[in-house]
């Protein structure tokens, strides 16, 4: 408890506007955490992962809008159309990849319809059939909540349309990234951790001390691969990054990513040089970005830095 307090003030202090609660089978509640965050913090949003499996979404609904209620504070959701493979079994769940979107996607338009409070809900779909459905307490228009999900797949990208949701993607290099890949006025986030220093020399340093190459690791990586039906997973996987750095090299770097320590890119280099890289990100149409998580407060005093040089760059 004292560790996750610890985590939020810091996230709060150094300008994050939330702050992601994971959800798996292994892990505590993510609504008690997000009520411990709430209570500890004065405006940070708790990002909750959503599992539709876990729960109806009347229940899902009923939390939000209790903790608005409670707290006079906004809640954010992650939802989930996955999750990992041994999870999904154990709870006895075969839902084919794209159609675990779909019910995503009902299981979303209850909620907002819920939460929108323009009078009770009726829906039928595949998955889920709700009749004259009233939630109180109401939730007020200005916490009405951020809603994102993944847009690594063609069925996570159609499920963000269908839910007006920020889509969140593992992105490539920013030079990578195609200036028209994304669909007005569709919004859009990306995933990365970040190591920025006053050099790169500096930022890789303490990257590889963190992240040195793990033969296990690389081993676990494919063996996970193999099993998951995950297309960020698979796409990172394919892409040609380096998981060491070279003369030259590009501040982006997969090598924490390919020996399994963590699950997205991460841009190493320099305040000014990352600040370049996530102005590019900015011009190719990606105003949320999901940090990985940080080792500690230094590490996001010095994230924070690498922003306010993006900020220059994109004028705002």
């Amino acid at each position: 408890m004292d560790q996750t307090i610890r985590v939020a003030q810091w996230s709060e202090e150094f300008g994050c506007e939330g702050i992601l609660v994971y959800t798996d089978n292994g892990l505590v509640d993510p609504w008690h955490v997000s009520q411990l965050i709430l209570e500890n913090t004065k405006t940070l949003s708790p990002l909750v992962a959503v599992q539709p499996i876990y729960m109806h979404p009347y229940t899902a609904a009923k939390k939000i809008a209790t903790l608005a209620y409670m707290y006079g504070r906004r809640i954010c959701l992650n939802m989930l159309a996955g999750g990992f493979k041994n999870d999904l079994i154990a709870l006895g769940d075969d839902t084919p990849h794209d159609d675990r979107y779909v019910r995503t996607t009902e299981y979303t338009l209850i909620l907002r319809r819920l939460l929108e409070g323009k009078g009770p809900v009726t829906f039928k779909g595949k998955y889920y059939t709700v009749e004259n459905l009233k939630l109180t307490p109401t939730l007020p228009e200005e916490l009405f909540p951020g809603i994102l999900i993944s847009g690594s797949s063609d069925a996570g990208m159609q499920a963000a349309r269908d839910i007006e949701a920020t889509a969140i993607k593992y992105p490539k290099a920013p030079s990578d990234e195609s200036a028209d890949a994304i669909e007005e006025p569709m919004e859009c986030g990306i995933r990365v951790g970040i190591v920025a220093r006053d050099s790169d020399d500096e930022a890789w340093r303490i990257a590889l001390d963190r992240f040195p190459e793990d033969r296990k690791g690389q081993i676990t990586h494919k063996l996970a691969m193999n099993v998951s039906d995950s297309s960020w997973h698979k796409q990172l996987s394919e892409i040609e990054g380096e998981t060491s750095p070279s003369e030259g090299r590009s501040p982006y770097w997969l090598g924490p990513f390919q020996n399994y320590r963590t699950f997205c890119p991460y841009l190493v280099g320099s305040y000014e040089r990352l600040g370049g890289e996530l102005g590019k990100y900015h011009q190719r149409g990606y105003r949320t970005v999901i940090l990985d998580i940080p080792p500690n407060q230094e590490e996001l005093e010095h994230t924070d830095r690498a922003f306010a040089e993006a900020s220059k760059r994109v004028g705002a």
